[in-house]
C-alpha cells in the first residue's frame, strides 16, 4: 500500500475539513453556487489562460466566491497579476488550490510512501498548494476581465441543454414518480417533464441520472452495484452528483441538485476517508469530460 506523505496528508485533510463542515450546517457547496453569477458557463477558470479549474478546485473556488459574494468565477495566481499589469490589494487574502503532479522515481523505498513497479521504478503523487485571487480582488486589470456578460435568454440555456442530453443517446424512459439509472436495462428513468417544477429542475435532475449511466461497464465502468447506505453507494452518488453540478454550472442551468437525501452519507463517507472527495470531484470531472464528448462529436456547442 502506498502511504502519502505528510503534507499530502495535510492537504487532503484541511480541504475536506472546510467541506465536511458545510455539510454539517445542511449546505453542500455545490449546489448552485454559480446562481449569482453573471450567467451562461459559470465554472472557475483562470482569467490568464481561459482554463477552466477541475475536480476538488471547482469546490473550494465555489466556497470561496459564495462566501465573499465574487461576483465572477475569474482567478489569478499573484505572479499572474502581476503580468497582466494588476495588484492584488493590501490584506486580500489567496484561495488554496491543489495541484497534483506525478514523478516516477528508480528504485524502491521501506516507507510505503510509493508502490514499486516491475521494474523498480515507482510513481509517486504529489499535492502542492497555490494561492489564486479573485479578479475582484485584484487592482489594475484589463477592463474586459471585470466584465459581466449578459444574462442568456431562458430559451438558450434551456435549447443547450436539450442538445447536450439529445447527443448523448441514452435511452430515458419517462413515466412514474422515481429518477434513477437502471443499470440492468441500461436506461435512465425519469418521471414526465411537466413533473418538475420547473425545465431547470427537469435537466439538472437528467444530468445527475446521466452520470450514473456513463458508469456502464460499456462506458466508463464504474462500480455500480453499491446498496443503499454503503460507502461505495454514497461514493457513486456524491460522483453523479458533482458530475451534474459541473455541467449545470457550464450549461447555465440553476436546477435543483438531489442533495440533501445524502447528506449524512457523504459526511460518513468523508469523516472516514479525507480522500475521498478529491476521487469524486477527480472522477466527476472525468465524467463531466465524457459525456461532453457526446456534442462535441456532434458538432453540438455545450
Amino acid at each position: 500500500m502506498c502511504r502519502e506523505s505528510s503534507v499530502s496528508a495535510k492537504i487532503h485533510a484541511e480541504i475536506t475539513a472546510t467541506i465536511v463542515a458545510a455539510l454539517e450546517q445542511g449546505v453542500a457547496p455545490w449546489v448552485k453556487p454559480w446562481k449569482s453569477g453573471p450567467g451562461g458557463k459559470c465554472l472557475p477558470c483562470n482569467a490568464a489562460t481561459y482554463r477552466s479549474y477541475r475536480g476538488v478546485n471547482v469546490l473550494t473556488l465555489w466556497s470561496a466566491a459564495l462566501g465573499s459574494g465574487y461576483p465572477l468565477p475569474r482567478w489569478l495566481t499573484f505572479r499572474q497579476a502581476q503580468e497582466l499589469g494588476g495588484h492584488v490589494r493590501r490584506g486580500e487574502k489567496g484561495t488554496p488550490i491543489v495541484l497534483v503532479k506525478q514523478m516516477t522515481v528508480a528504485g524502491e523505498r521501506d516507507d510505503g510512501t510509493a508502490q514499486a513497479s516491475e521494474d523498480g521504478a515507482r510513481q509517486v503523487t504529489f499535492l502542492r498548494y497555490f494561492w489564486v485571487f479573485n479578479v475582484a480582488q485584484v487592482e489594475g486589470l484589463p477592463p474586459h476581465l471585470y466584465a459581466t456578460p449578459s444574462p442568456e435568454p431562458e430559451g438558450e440555456r434551456h435549447g443547450r441543454a436539450e442538445a447536450f442530453l439529445s447527443a448523448l443517446g441514452a435511452d430515458v424512459r419517462h413515466g412514474g414518480d422515481r429518477a434513477c439509472y437502471v443499470p440492468s436495462l441500461d436506461c435512465v428513468m425519469l418521471p414526465m417533464y411537466g413533473a418538475f417544477e420547473g425545465p431547470e429542475h427537469y435537466y439538472a435532475t437528467s444530468l445527475h441520472e446521466h452520470a450514473h449511466w456513463s458508469g456502464h461497464p460499456s462506458r466508463l465502468d464504474r462500480d455500480l452495484s453499491g446498496r443503499f447506505g454503503s460507502q461505495a453507494y454514497a461514493a457513486e452518488e456524491l460522483v453523479a452528483e458533482l458530475t451534474a453540478a459541473f455541467l449545470c454550472a457550464e450549461l447555465g442551468i440553476e436546477g435543483r441538485l438531489r442533495h440533501a437525501e445524502y447528506i449524512g452519507s457523504w459526511l460518513e463517507l468523508l469523516r472516514a476517508d479525507t480522500k475521498a472527495v478529491f476521487a469524486a470531484a477527480s472522477q466527476a470531472s472525468r465524467v463531466a469530460d465524457y459525456l461532453r464528448s457526446f456534442s462535441e462529436k456532434l458538432g453540438t456547442p455545450s
